[in-house]
């Protein structure tokens, strides 16, 4: 297993990656790969139909809050210990991380998203990228896994650098959400753009902050977010799972 400790304290994105490193992150993060990311809002699909979110300031205004204050800034931080923890050969860290990653949800639908996409992550891998980091995983983790740290150990176990899989993972989770605004007509493809492109500056700080965090890091105060999580639950008409 690759030991890529020393990458930890690198800058958020590598410049000079190989092509074939490029491309794992490409393909696991896309869209495409089999995670059914798709199918859940984070709570956004609720907070539209309370008029929380409701055009491209508000639905941006949202967005940055789950970057610098929600959950995707603490998913980052428990993908960052996870990879760290494949790196240095750290059992007792992973599984704490493994542990916080189900935890450390606001709801039983945030629950859901998180270890429904880490179980599907890890068994796509297991398929088709298979490696020793992944195996050690399904050793230490007793429970569910989330999944920024089914990311966070494949990156690592394939020697994929930790701030290359921290941005491309943030800009994974805005491009989503941004993906289901559209779906739910709160803002058209045009303005979808314009707002991955103005928060990606935001990204790439979470990922640097990331980077140097630790599971001590974690907590949030986007309490918009969770309660909207929350009372999607009962939402009566509903095109998505969170």
């Amino acid at each position: 297993m690759p030991d890529n400790s020393d990458a930890a304290t690198t800058a958020p994105v590598e410049r000079h990656m190989p092509a074939a490193t490029q491309a794992l992150l490409q393909i696991w993060l896309s869209p495409a790969f089999p995670v059914g990311a798709f199918a859940y809002s984070h709570g956004l699909e609720k907070a539209a139909e309370f008029g929380w979110v409701h055009d491209r300031a508000s639905l941006a205004d949202w967005l940055s809050g789950l970057i610098e204050h929600g959950g995707l800034r603490n998913d980052l931080i428990l993908l960052s210990a996870a990879w760290r923890a494949i790196a240095t050969g750290d059992d007792m860290a992973l599984a704490e991380a493994a542990e916080l990653s189900a935890a450390f949800q606001p709801s039983a639908e945030r629950h859901l998203e998180t270890t429904q996409q880490g179980r599907s992550f890890l068994v796509q891998i297991t398929s088709a990228w298979p490696c020793a980091a992944v195996e050690r995983l399904k050793t230490v983790a007793t429970g569910a896994i989330g999944y920024p740290v089914a990311v966070g150990v494949a990156a690592s176990g394939h020697a994929v650098p930790l701030g290359a899989t921290l941005s491309a993972y943030g800009l994974a989770f805005i491009g989503n959400m941004v993906a289901v605004a559209i779906r739910l007509s709160v803002i058209g493809q045009s303005d979808g753009q314009r707002i991955i492109a103005a928060l990606l500056p935001s990204v790439e700080t979470a990922a640097t902050t990331a980077a140097a965090a630790s599971l001590d890091d974690l907590g949030g105060a986007a309490f918009r977010s969770d309660i909207a999580s929350l009372a999607h639950e009962t939402q009566y008409t509903r095109l998505f799972r969170s």
